[in-house]
């Protein structure tokens, strides 16, 4: 049997590019968030099609899934897992129904069951499809954004995680007003400071933060008092953990020796509330410091700011997320103000034309014309004495 000399060199070329292929596809198109809108694919395209959709009443999250579908080729899972995830955020979908508790980990409800619609911040800062760059959809039959024209710095605010092939982004979410401060700093050219704020509190030290890159890392703590004697209450929890969670790693460490307790109750409704009873004789201060040293009562986080800019991703840091998408709020603003003012400005002149057209009785004029062209030569000729008004309009569209 004669076997190609060149088989194996293309066979190894074959596999090498499917697989820069498939991992340029989970970088750009699932995993990582574009600089400017600070969404991923899915988020942007579900954003999307409730905009399409949006006639300020809830819809079904079942039929958002479904809209969804002609914009993201993918499983109906995937994408109602992805609208959970920015409801839950709190910022552009407003919710109603069991959406499920960061807190607790418990799941949200059967996408039938559920109901979101747009808010009105998001209506306000994200949409506008006159400064949108639209794509064709996956099947040619519509249009999607290539990016949303996101008018503030969403990506810092809601934070993100991705894995992907050969890298991962990990940006966590910033404190809503410390974000515009900033930016107004920006705008000002004035220096400016950013640390993470989490949704579920707690005591964090971010003195190794290193604005979000790689190698820097932050440390969140639970917040832990004494209730009364022989009882710590747990009213916050670290960030990326759950009460569940941070109950069984207590359950854990008790179980090994490492602290004494005597039991665990869990009170979490709207805030957390966990309950750690202690043995009698033991020391209430000691049992606190065991538990941040032996528990999920404390977790290092480490950040890995990784967006996607000009097609590719690049590693920058949070200080720089803020600037540049700052400037381009910047941009978006102005570039609504000319489009607004050249509408205006035609409407005007339009008017003007009108105006002139019926107080001149140019229309008179074209009462014998015969021909389409002899009709706007008489309307050419009776505009002639106002041309600082119809100089640059077109006489077809009058």
């Amino acid at each position: 049997m004669t076997q190609d000399p060149d088989h194996h060199d293309s066979l190894g070329a074959m596999y090498s590019d499917y697989f820069l292929d498939y991992a340029s596809y989970v970088i750009l198109e699932r995993a990582v968030p574009h600089l400017y809108d600070g969404l991923k694919p899915v988020q942007r395209r579900i954003l999307h099609a409730m905009d399409e959709i949006d006639d300020g009443r809830y819809n079904k999250v079942a039929g958002i899934v479904g809209n969804t579908m002609n914009y993201h080729p993918h499983g109906d899972q995937s994408i109602g897992a992805a609208i959970v995830g920015l409801g839950q955020k709190d910022l552009l979908i407003d919710t109603q129904g069991n959406w499920g508790n960061t807190l607790t980990g418990d799941g949200a409800a059967a996408p039938r069951y559920i109901e979101a619609r747009l808010t009105k911040f998001a209506n306000e800062v994200v949409f506008n499809p006159k400064t949108t760059k639209w794509l064709p959809s996956y099947d040619g039959r519509r249009k999607e954004p290539d990016t949303l024209p996101v008018k503030f710095p969403l990506l810092l605010a809601q934070g993100v995680e991705g894995i992907a092939v050969g890298l991962a982004c990990k940006i966590l979410p910033h404190n809503f007003h410390e974000l515009i401060e900033a930016a107004i700093a920006v705008l000002r050219d004035q220096p400016f400071t950013l640390i993470p704020d989490f949704p579920t509190a707690g005591i964090m030290d971010a003195n190794d933060y290193r604005d979000g890159l790689r190698g820097g890392k932050i440390r969140v703590r639970a917040r832990i008092a004494t209730d009364r004697k022989g009882i710590l209450r747990i009213t916050e929890i670290p960030f990326g953990t759950t009460t569940g969670g941070l109950m069984e790693s207590i359950v854990a460490a008790a179980d090994k020796g490492k602290i004494k307790i005597a039991k665990i109750e869990d009170n979490t409704a709207a805030h957390a509330d966990i309950l750690v009873y202690l043995p009698a004789g033991a020391d209430a201060e000691q049992t606190r410091d065991a538990l941040y040293a032996f528990t999920d009562c404390e977790l290092s986080i480490s950040p890995n700011a990784c967006v996607i800019v000009d097609g590719k991703p690049q590693f920058m840091g949070v200080s720089e997320i803020l600037r540049r998408t700052t400037l381009q709020t910047r941009e978006l603003l102005k570039m609504e103000l000319e489009i607004k003012l050249n509408e205006l400005g035609e409407k005007w002149h339009f008017s003007s034309l009108e105006k002139i057209f019926i107080e001149n009785r140019i229309y008179r004029d074209i009462e014998e014309c015969e021909t389409w062209e002899a009709v706007l030569k008489a309307i050419d000729d009776g505009l002639k004495p106002f041309k600082n008004f119809s100089s640059g309009m077109s006489l077809r569209r009058i």
